[in-house]
């Protein structure tokens, strides 16, 4: 791997970041506006399963306790 000066290095970086396409302030709100709905769906998709499965124990542990 070739060895670049620091300066050199320091003009690469910036040279990268510059064609970097960053978010509106609209498309990060739009975005975190659905982790957060999906992030409920799935707990209540979790809590729903677990409920399911918790009375099919208990009432398989009835028949047998």
């Amino acid at each position: 791997m070739a060895k670049t000066n620091p300066l050199t290095f320091i003009q690469q970086v910036r040279a990268e970041v510059s064609k970097v396409v960053w978010p509106t302030r609209r498309e990060v709100l739009l975005t975190t506006v659905m982790v957060f709905i999906m992030a409920a769906l799935t707990a209540v998709f979790f809590f729903l399963v677990d409920l399911i499965v918790r009375s099919g124990l208990q009432g398989i542990l009835s028949m047998f306790g």
